[in-house]
């Protein structure tokens, strides 16, 4: 499985199992075990899907080494600034996964209080200090918000996960990071099923039959071989076999700009500019 060299040196596998709203209980917890036993090693979460002991359970359940697999979970609340908040939703977090550490923990979402995002970010650093945490980043962030943050940090950012698609490919976004050696991961990689509709739809599918591959495979292909890290969601196996496929996939350069073509710039997820989701 292809992995991104963190600028921490951690590697991340550049494709894994996203889990948002993947209902807490049974179906997270089958899901994410099949998904390790087809040969996943990256599992995304987060405190707000409410799943994360349902993953730490599969994981442990799987007996693969904790070594082998990637987890990435996220503090969505910043609880007005209060540190002891912060700290107690992080240990939580840890005791609920009750895998040892946390591989990646991302602030969920920005604050629009630069200052407030500096202080939860100071926590991140401290537990990374600690060694709970191997990396450390954030979500959701635009460009203003990072450059703010980067101002100020002891730690920089390893990753930055946000709203990825080819109705919406991020370009601007992804050369900043590169320039600042922060890795992209791309969640909500088919817009909320939008890709499957449409001229957008007609589109992929005339490059997917080029390849003999499915839409979904062409744009997790796109994904990887611009140096993002792809997260798709399933929780039915057939899907997920054909999503963790999706890796072997080469395109053309060619085809990677005619999907680039594709962006209309529309966000189908909240907005960070105008969201309310951290408090």
């Amino acid at each position: 499985m292809k992995q991104f060299k963190l600028n921490n040196g951690v590697l991340m596998p550049a494709f894994g199992l996203g889990t948002f709203r993947v209902e807490p209980g049974e179906s997270a917890y089958e899901t994410v075990l099949s998904a390790l036993k087809m040969g996943y090693r990256h599992i995304d979460t987060a405190i707000m899907y409410g799943n994360e002991s349902d993953v730490g359970k599969a994981i442990r359940d799987s007996l693969i080494p904790r070594e082998e697999i990637f987890v990435t979970s996220k503090i969505a609340k910043h609880y007005l600034g209060d540190k002891s908040l912060i700290m107690k939703a992080l240990d939580e977090s840890l005791e609920r996964l009750n895998i040892g550490y946390i591989d990646l923990m991302l602030i969920h979402w920005p604050n629009q209080d630069d200052a407030m995002n500096q202080l939860v970010w100071s926590v991140l650093e401290s537990y990374y200090e600690a060694k709970k945490f191997r990396a450390i980043g954030v979500s959701n962030f635009q460009k203003h918000h990072l450059t703010a943050l980067l101002k100020n940090v002891k730690i920089k950012p390893q990753v930055n996960q946000v709203e990825c698609h080819p109705l919406l490919n991020q370009t601007a976004l992804h050369k900043f990071l590169v320039e600042h050696d922060i890795q992209m991961t791309s969640y909500g990689p088919f817009a909320k099923g939008k890709v499957f509709e449409g001229q957008t739809f007609e589109a992929l599918t005339e490059i997917a039959k080029d390849y003999g591959a499915t839409v979904s495979q062409v744009i997790i292909a796109w994904g990887l071989m611009r140096n993002i890290v792809m997260i798709p969601k399933s929780v039915h196996e057939e899907r997920l076999l054909e999503n963790f496929k999706g890796q072997e996939l080469v395109l053309s350069a060619s085809d990677i700009e005619k999907i680039n073509g594709l962006n209309r710039g529309s966000r189908l997820y909240t907005d960070p500019d105008n969201n309310t989701i951290y408090l």
